[in-house]
């Protein structure tokens, strides 16, 4: 695959989605962990290992949707690095949400995720 010039712009349109799908992604991701947090069971230590990778994935995507809405978006370069960006955020979220649930299933968390 070649690399997309440095004046190359996508079309606005196509943005737009891409913005549009990120901030969905990114709220899902939000709900989840409010939802998470504001669980009444006790915290143990083992529950800081999925709150880590969920912290620092939310964080890339706020910095990618962030990075989506400025005007310099639409140059392909920086379209592209906030997209790859994006996916690896949304699989450290993805990381987090899996160890958190393998938690909950080995029963070795206290904060109950399935009644």
């Amino acid at each position: 695959m070649s690399e997309p010039q440095t004046d190359e712009k996508i079309d606005a349109t196509f943005r737009n989605g891409s913005l549009m799908a990120t901030g969905i992604i990114l709220g899902f991701s939000l709900n989840f962990i409010s939802l998470w947090v504001s669980n009444p069971n006790d915290w143990s230590r083992v529950d800081l290992l999925p709150m880590a990778f969920l912290t620092v994935g939310i964080a890339i995507q706020v910095k990618v949707f962030a990075d989506l809405l400025a005007r310099d978006s639409l140059l392909a370069v920086k379209y592209d690095r906030a997209r790859r960006l994006f996916l690896i955020g949304l699989s450290i979220v993805a990381i987090g949400m899996g160890i958190a649930l393998l938690n909950d299933i080995l029963g070795l968390s206290s904060m109950r995720m399935f009644g």
